[in-house]
């Protein structure tokens, strides 16, 4: 008996220091980016109060598998990413607007390397600032694994499932998008000075959420941070806001926007609802206040280019995923004529294979006129006579287009998106 009291002992006291507070062995609290670099894998700085527990078997497991998805990232697509937008992107804007984001700031950052103001937006609430120190270890070990598990479908297909996502933030013990932005910066090779959660007024102001301010029309956080590359302190604001033209009329989000004046644009996977009349004022907003916008299909529909923009097509479109039917567009294939877009070799979007993945590059132009066709390309008949030679326009003809698309969807829906997502739209 009295050997089973002290085994019952020991095993109590290993169970408790391993569920026990982090504030009791990590003293003071952590600073935002050793925060940042902890969850996200990453060793903190030398004399952090967290360096302590990236000893613990969980965190080393945790941080090697993030290592390696972030590897295949890198090697799939952001080094690929890279070298187009060197090659290919000049005059960026030092301002980003990136509408319809959630918290990917992956993508805003690998496509727009030298904004120095982020303004994202999308539903999902920030969240609260992370304290690493009121988790137990078992907590923290299980918030990084639900971080690590809302993050698998942007790593590996580009884009968030909008439908999981607000039930991994709302539940997770690290909330809201702010630690999904935090990762993203670290990861990215930022150093993170600063985050303010703020609310947003009517009158496009914004408030310390301190203030309690009376009836705000939207929350967010406000990030400053450091990038090497540019040897200059970032803002990213995060706006947690409805766009719709309902929700966007008196939030005051446009108005906040309108200080910052004139900047680069960025839409992916935006499930199409700038397609639709209730989100036109965004999409207008976009239009008129973009020096350049970068877009996959599911952005603002190319009838709305029609003039004043020159349009720059890469990859290949295809057609939207089943579950977005409906909403193919004949004049973009057009655009993306036969020998008119520049290929591709990474995904982005819906269609995440990469001979399947499609960007428009719309650069604002006042004396451009309506996008001119593709030049036709001419083709020799079969039996080899250059005389009766024809002329083929080098876009697919749409119809053709949009049949082979039709035909392509019963096995798009029920073969691989619930292959990818583990369910059927």
């Amino acid at each position: 008996m009295a050997r089973f009291r002290v085994t019952s002992a020991i095993a109590f006291a290993a169970l408790a220091a391993f569920i026990a507070p982090l504030s009791v062995q990590a003293e003071p609290r952590a600073s935002l980016n050793d925060t940042a670099r902890f969850i996200a894998g990453m060793q903190p700085s030398a004399g952090s109060p967290l360096s302590a527990a990236t000893g613990d078997a969980y965190w080393k497991q945790y941080a090697q598998s993030f290592d390696d998805a972030w590897s295949g990232l890198e090697r799939r697509q952001l080094t690929k990413i890279n070298a187009l937008v060197s090659k290919d992107f000049t005059n960026p804007q030092p301002v980003l607007f990136y509408f319809f984001s959630g918290p990917d700031f992956l993508y805003a950052d690998a496509f727009f390397p030298s904004a120095t103001t982020y303004v994202m937006a999308g539903l999902e609430p920030p969240g609260q600032i992370p304290d690493l120190r009121k988790l137990s270890r078992g907590e923290t070990a299980g918030a990084l694994r639900d971080l690590r598990s809302s993050l698998s479908s942007v790593l590996s297909y580009s884009f968030f499932q909008t439908k999981f996502m607000r039930v991994d933030f709302s539940r997770a013990k690290l909330n809201g998008t702010l630690p999904v932005l935090m990762t993203f910066l670290a990861r990215s090779g930022k150093t993170i000075y600063d985050a303010e959660l703020f609310d947003l007024q009517s009158d496009g102001t914004l408030h310390p959420v301190e203030e309690q301010i009376a009836n705000p029309t939207g929350k967010g956080v406000k990030i400053t941070f450091g990038d090497a590359a540019v040897g200059k302190k970032k803002t990213l604001y995060y706006f947690s806001t409805d766009l719709s033209d309902g929700g966007i009329k008196n939030s005051g989000f446009l108005t906040f926007c309108d200080t910052l004046g004139k900047g680069d644009s960025f839409v992916k996977s935006a499930s199409y609802l700038m397609h639709q009349d209730n989100f036109s004022t965004v999409r207008d907003y976009l239009l008129k206040h973009s020096a350049s916008l970068l877009e996959d299909d599911s952005g603002i529909p190319v009838r709305f280019f029609a003039q004043g923009w020159q349009l720059h097509p890469y990859g290949r479109y295809v057609g939207p995923i089943g579950l977005f039917a409906g909403q193919y567009q004949s004049k973009l294939n057009e655009v993306f004529g036969k020998g008119r877009a520049t290929p591709i070799d990474f995904s982005l979007g819906y269609r995440w294979k990469p001979n399947e993945s499609n960007i428009l590059r719309a650069v604002k132009d006042d004396t451009a006129t309506a996008f001119e066709m593709p030049p036709p390309v001419i083709k020799a008949s079969a039996s080899g006579d250059a005389g009766k030679a024809k002329v083929v326009a080098a876009a697919d003809h749409p119809t053709k287009a949009r049949n082979k698309y039709h035909r392509r969807k019963q096995e798009t829906v029920s073969n691989y998106w619930p292959k990818l997502f583990g369910y059927a739209p």
